[in-house]
């Protein structure tokens, strides 16, 4: 029921958004009608936002640390990201995943990648504002993925321990050209990242989008989690439109052969023992 109900959500979510009115171009950028960054397609447009593959978040902290290099791939341990601040156990874990080559990945179960993952994952992704009805919503083709955004100014819900993508509250800043999205009670079912970044249930997200360009959104993501890092810290990258692109059929668990074969660090199957 909860499918359907979400279906018949969604399909009359587009509806309305096709039926808008106009968008209105200031200084650059394309607003809709309510004085609202557009964050969809662009009048007489069809398209979808396409992700770029994001493995290691450490690469992409800003501001960018003096010790930038040019691979922003590979992931070298904790000892070589100084610019983030780990603690003592998360650190530890950090290079434990390092070390086994994210052997133990939740998505590679075809758990879903949540918090800011959910925007490093290399499948694209279609925004959908509904202002009328106070909400948006992010589609993404990866794991069939979707995340509600609440824009009626209320308070978190607070579901009992946490889900994988949370409870999302929004608004706008910069006269209208920021969408800003708060993020909290997820749980620890994720990891920030395929390099293997750990994050526990105190994680909060801060999540700003803005359309620098017709073909360019810009995302950046304040990750706070006292539980597992000293301070804040921020990630920021650039995700481009697709013309005329769709979100196609994902379907992790179909012949998923890696987890039939995966044991664990005493060389036991960690799935369908005999």
């Amino acid at each position: 029921m909860k499918i359907l109900a979400f279906a018949a959500a969604l399909f009359s979510a587009l509806a309305v958004q096709l039926a808008m009115p106009q968008t209105r171009n200031t200084g650059g950028t394309q607003m809709l009608a309510d004085g609202t960054v557009n964050l969809g397609p662009l009048p007489g447009e069809k398209g979808v936002w396409e992700l770029a593959y994001v493995e290691n978040m450490a690469n992409y902290v800003i501001p960018v640390p003096a010790s930038y290099g040019q691979d922003r791939s590979e992931a070298r341990g904790s000892a070589a990201e100084p610019q983030i601040p780990f603690l003592p156990w998360s650190a530890a874990v950090y290079d434990y995943n390092v070390r086994t080559e994210a052997k133990y990945d939740p998505e590679s179960f075809c758990l879903p990648p949540g918090g800011p993952r959910l925007f490093a994952a290399p499948y694209p992704m279609e925004i959908i504002q509904l202002p009328e009805q106070n909400r948006a919503f992010f589609v993404f083709e990866v794991s069939h993925a979707w995340r509600e955004v609440h824009m009626n100014g209320g308070s978190h819900a607070r579901p009992k321990g946490g889900t994988f993508f949370g409870h999302s509250v929004g608004h706008y800043e910069n006269g209208g050209r920021t969408l800003v999205v708060d993020v909290t009670n997820l749980n620890e079912g994720t990891w920030l990242d395929f390099a293997g970044h750990p994050h526990t249930n105190m994680l909060h997200v801060v999540e700003k989008f803005t359309r620098p360009a017709a073909d360019q959104l810009r995302y950046e993501a304040l990750i706070d989690d006292p539980g597992a890092y000293t301070r804040p810290w921020t990630v920021s990258w650039n995700l481009k439109w697709w013309p005329n692109g769709q979100l196609d059929e994902y379907v992790c668990e179909e012949n998923n052969r890696y987890i039939r074969t995966l044991r664990d660090d005493f060389g036991k199957l960690m799935f369908f023992r005999k």
